[in-house]
């Protein structure tokens, strides 16, 4: 008796394309990230650089801003690794719409909206205070410098913490096992 399989219809068209939105659930952070920068953003001084007719028309700041964002949230930060993702990852596609900006293009926009984008998580922040996600307040950073002494030799390793003997003991007794070498070896074979 063989077993049945479900229809594998791979060359199959679909009848209603599906909208790239259902590629990723509806709780999942690059829908959360896409209504963030559409909706919740100020993106006035990004888009506002944007006057020109001439030539290709550029990507949707939106969008590249969204990818930025989502891309960054994803631990991502290359523009070439942004780029390959947007090919090959069904989450970047329903951002960017399976429209994958080339890497230039992602490095061209971070490089030209670079002070923009640093005043946008700004922003984000801000929207993280609003919903209680984060608390805003003064972080101090001690810039004191202190000498270590990180000598291999020093170091403990399991075996001597569990054997009683430290790793100094150690050292010095091949330290002294080398200099009594060296002392035998100079009495047996006299230099000339």
């Amino acid at each position: 008796m063989s077993k049945t399989f479900r229809a594998w219809k791979i060359d199959e068209p679909l009848i209603l394309p599906p909208t790239v939105q259902d590629f990723v659930a509806k709780d999942h952070l690059a829908r959360f990230v896409l209504n963030l920068v559409r909706d919740d953003i100020n993106l006035a001084e990004i888009t506002g650089t944007y006057g020109s007719e001439r030539g290709q028309p550029p990507f949707d700041p939106t969008m590249m801003t969204a990818l930025l964002l989502y891309s960054y949230c994803c631990g991502i930060y290359a523009s070439r690794r942004i780029a390959k993702a947007c090919r090959e990852r069904v989450d970047f596609m329903s951002i960017v719409a399976l429209d994958a900006p080339d890497f230039r293009t992602i490095s061209d926009f971070r490089k030209r909206h670079l002070k923009a984008l640093g005043e946008l998580f700004k922003q984000v922040l801000h929207l993280c205070e609003k919903a209680g996600l984060v608390k805003l307040g003064h972080v101090a950073l001690d810039g004191t410098k202190i000498k270590a002494n990180a000598s291999k030799h020093k170091a403990m390793s399991y075996a001597l913490c569990f054997s009683g003997e430290s790793a100094t003991s150690r050292f010095k007794l091949r330290r002294s096992r080398k200099v009594l070498d060296r002392r035998l070896s100079s009495i047996a074979c006299p230099m000339r």
